[in-house]
């Protein structure tokens, strides 16, 4: 069954680029709405964007989305990997301000809040997308693929100059909750060259490192408190990929292989898969399906405690 959010979730904070504080309430919808956002701050005109991967305006550095009239709301990665890997699959995400707020650079804040309300399921069946054969898009060293598989699968592999993050691969099944238990406490990451460089174009102004980024400096971690995970950076690669493809509109069937990728790619990756007619096709899951998508067998005691 579809599911949604049993009553509102709210949730205050600083975009992580634009430094903007924003107040954020992902509100419950009815079967068949799917995910939309509302600038509630915007009445001149048409303030709904929806959260599909046709509106996502190309960034390095987070996932856009933009309405046509002009509208955008940004950083929407990791509120919508928090959406997938508890399984809501409706859901009206009011909010103030142009970036979703950044909390503590990770996806826990938003699953442990969605929990903790609860979910309420909807009288109607789940309608999946079933990746039938392999898709690749490549930009120089980076490739992402879909690829058929009969659950949610994310491989992912990173190589970093920095010594203190190096080469990284992870392969993870996306169903019996291991995104709340694996990936969603890994927070995003960035190197001090790199933090000092958008700070001084404007960006990254919301970011406290430590607080809601982990930042390498060569061979070292800089951050107060190191790391969640030995693995950080590539969990949280699996994170970002993960809220990029719930930008289809459904859940994915399918195998994700990223290798250096980023949100662009993963973007380029759904506008082919969409662009193959012979590629996928639309299903409706039947209990069996639904119970290895992700969000399925979540539970609380495993989705991790983070101050």
């Amino acid at each position: 069954m579809q599911a949604t959010v049993k009553g509102p979730v709210s949730f205050t904070g600083c975009g992580l680029h634009s430094g903007k504080p924003a107040h954020l309430t992902i509100r419950p919808a009815m079967a068949e709405h799917g995910i939309w956002f509302l600038r509630t701050d915007i009445e001149t005109v048409d303030a709904l964007i929806p959260a599909r991967y046709d509106v996502v305006r190309q960034s390095p550095l987070c996932t856009t989305l933009v309405n046509d009239a002009g509208v955008s709301v940004g950083t929407v990665e990791h509120i919508m990997a928090a959406l997938a890997g508890c399984g809501i699959h409706n859901a009206l995400i009011e909010i103030d301000g142009p970036e979703v707020p950044i909390l503590d650079g990770s996806a826990v804040p938003f699953v442990r809040a969605i929990m903790q309300r609860g979910l309420r399921r909807l009288p109607a069946r789940v309608r999946a997308i079933e990746v039938l054969k392999p898709v690749t898009v490549t930009q120089g060293e980076a490739t992402a693929t879909l690829q058929p598989s009969e659950v949610m699968r994310i491989d992912f592999h990173i190589d970093f100059e920095d010594a203190a993050i190096g080469a990284q691969s992870k392969s993870l099944n996306m169903s019996n909750g291991s995104f709340a238990r694996e990936l969603s406490d890994s927070r995003t990451f960035c190197r001090q060259g790199d933090v000092e460089k958008m700070q001084a174009s404007g960006l990254a102004l919301g970011g406290t490192p430590g607080v809601n980024a982990v930042v390498f400096d060569g061979d070292r971690v800089t951050s107060p408190g190191g790391l969640r995970h030995s693995d950080e950076p590539v969990r949280h690669k699996m994170l970002d990929a993960l809220g990029d493809l719930a930008l289809a509109g459904a859940p994915l069937i399918g195998h994700y292989v990223g290798t250096r990728a980023g949100h662009t790619l993963t973007n380029q990756l759904l506008r082919k898969l969409f662009e193959t007619p012979d590629a996928f096709r639309m299903v409706t899951c039947d209990a069996e399906m639904t119970a290895r998508l992700p969000g399925a067998g979540l539970v609380w005691d495993e989705i991790p405690a983070v101050a």
